[in-house]
């Protein structure tokens, strides 16, 4: 399985980290290697001083596609679920100013938490469907999926004109405003409406 990303995909997201509005989705991978294993803490990698939580929706791919019309893509995943995208901010922004790619400051180990999967059903309209991230109780990223700049299905199709998708893949669709440091002993608590989807502790 592979994990797909995509980046500045929240308005107020682009103008909190001073970025230029794209106009296509921004995408980036990551390994298989870099999931945060089923109930283990986050380890702050001792390579950033500054690495930041992103919460996102994620949507996992349940059959291959390739040039996928949007029309077809709600065909291609029936899950939902939420997850982290860990940003070594301090090492991105030493890469963005040298023009470098992002892999080491989003791809390292432990930088993908996806939390439980939902059937999609149970959220009927995924273009509406309210997320938060709470950091020890308390919500510091709340958004609606309303607020992307690309839809889910608008996504499908435009990863897909690149990336064959697979069967398991897994797509970060963007994180809204309020990401912001992390530190040892912060729990970060995540939610699809108001059933929880993951518990990490930051270690």
């Amino acid at each position: 399985m592979k994990i797909i990303c995509v980046g500045r995909n929240y308005t107020e997201h682009i103008e909190e980290l001073q970025n230029e509005k794209p106009t296509d989705p921004v995408l980036f991978l990551k390994p298989d290697t870099s999931i945060l294993l089923k109930k283990q803490p986050f380890f702050i990698p001792d390579f950033s001083e500054e690495v930041h939580h992103e919460v996102e929706v994620l949507v996992k791919i349940k059959k291959i596609g390739k040039h996928i019309d949007r029309k077809f893509a709600h065909k291609y995943y029936d899950e939902i679920g939420l997850g982290i995208d860990f940003t070594a901010r301090d090492l991105q922004s030493k890469l963005k100013e040298k023009g470098l790619p992002w892999e080491k400051a989003k791809a390292f180990d432990g930088a993908a938490v996806i939390g439980k999967f939902m059937p999609k059903s149970k959220f009927g309209d995924v273009d509406t469907l309210n997320f938060r991230l709470e950091k020890n109780g308390e919500i510091v990223q709340q958004a609606s999926t309303d607020h992307m700049l690309w839809k889910i299905d608008e996504l499908i199709e435009y990863i897909s004109k690149y990336f064959t998708l697979k069967i398991g893949d897994v797509i970060f669709t963007g994180t809204p405003k309020g990401v912001a440091k992390v530190n040892p002993n912060d729990n970060l608590t995540g939610f699809l409406e108001d059933t929880q989807i993951f518990s990490i502790k930051v270690k």
